[in-house]
């Protein structure tokens, strides 16, 4: 199957939009191919600022509507404890509040933007995709990361190189409390290397200091700066640690 023919197929939908690579060129194509398309992008706790400012942007680009439903996810005592399969709880209870919402506007087809590249093995957010009846138009007509990427640049997307990017709470310890400051530090942390000029990094949490996770090709900058990323990154953190395995 083709994109062209999946839109044919189910011509009116509502798309689970994060503002990321593939879910941009997802929601372009669906406009091209002459779908009636409505992006849903589901704000928590999880997702940093730049993703809401991204997806609004793509959206006033392609003159498509963005709809923003309020969530959150911190209530969910299965998200906040943390377990292994954290993102089954979390995805099941977004892409539930989605459907609601696009039923009450008209819409009954739900997609998303996995790709082919992403491997279905382990993955419980898929799992709680697949019993929602989810649909993964990108990953149906087998395009991959790379496929997505090339099309976006043909197509003009600033998204075309953006870094791929994981929620906030992937920064933290599975089995360890999600609580919200340190959401908020993570998200502060790694604006401020995103503002000293790193890129395609992770800050994560590990016992009360902040593990950074570069590069290799970046790990020269992070010790000729050390001393300011430590001035920066000490106020939220006890200790600011560097990761000698590159990401």
């Amino acid at each position: 199957m083709e994109l062209q023919e999946f839109f044919k197929t189910y011509p009116k939908a509502a798309l689970g939009f994060s503002g990321g690579v593939d879910s941009a060129y997802l929601l372009y194509a669906a406009k091209k191919y002459g779908c009636n398309i409505q992006p849903y992008y589901i704000k928590t706790q999880f997702q940093p600022e730049f993703e809401l400012r991204d997806a609004d942007r793509l959206c006033r680009e392609l003159k498509i509507e963005l709809k923003i439903i309020p969530y959150n996810i911190l209530l969910i005592p299965n998200v906040v404890k943390n377990p292994k399969n954290r993102c089954y709880f979390c995805k099941a209870n977004l892409f539930s509040a989605l459907r609601e919402q696009a039923v009450k506007d008209g819409y009954t087809t739900i997609i998303d933007g996995t790709n082919a590249s992403d491997d279905s093995c382990d993955r419980p957010g898929m799992k709680a995709l697949c019993e929602l009846n989810v649909l993964s138009p990108l990953r149906l007509c087998g395009l991959t990361k790379s496929d997505v990427r090339r099309l976006s640049k043909d197509a003009g997307l600033f998204t075309w190189n953006k870094p791929s990017y994981a929620c906030l709470a992937t920064r933290i310890p599975t089995g360890s409390i999600i609580k919200q400051e340190m959401l908020q530090y993570i998200e502060a942390s790694e604006n401020i290397l995103t503002e000293m000029g790193y890129s395609d990094f992770r800050v994560r949490y590990f016992n009360g200091s902040a593990k950074i996770q570069l590069k290799k090709e970046q790990f020269e900058k992070a010790f000729k700066e050390r001393k300011e990323l430590v001035r920066h990154l000490k106020p939220y953190f006890e200790s600011v640690l560097l990761d000698l395995e590159e990401r």
